[in-house]
């Protein structure tokens, strides 16, 4: 008679990919306010969380993909903020 439960595989996901998926969203939530506030500190720091999580192989690429986007969209947007306005600040 055996009283232990039989050796199975863990199916849980590994650290690293759920730290890249949380990475991943984190980026796009970063991204999208950047594009309203702060987007000369939330834009680059949207862009290296999407970096981060596409090398660790995040399963929500698309995520990823998208923060990389909308940070880029952030100095851009404040690129276009700082030659029509000459100055760092820009307010609606």
């Amino acid at each position: 008679m055996h009283l232990t439960a039989p050796a199975t595989p863990r199916t849980q996901p590994q650290p690293r990919t759920r730290d890249a998926d949380g990475m991943a969203v984190a980026s796009f939530i970063l991204g999208l306010l950047g594009l309203l506030v702060l987007n000369l500190f939330l834009g680059p720091t949207a862009i290296a969380l999407a970096a981060v999580a596409l090398w660790r192989g995040t399963a929500r690429k698309g995520r990823a993909y998208l923060g990389l986007f909308l940070g880029v969209a952030d100095l851009a947007v404040l690129g276009i903020a700082i030659a029509a306005s000459h100055t760092v600040s820009w307010s609606l």
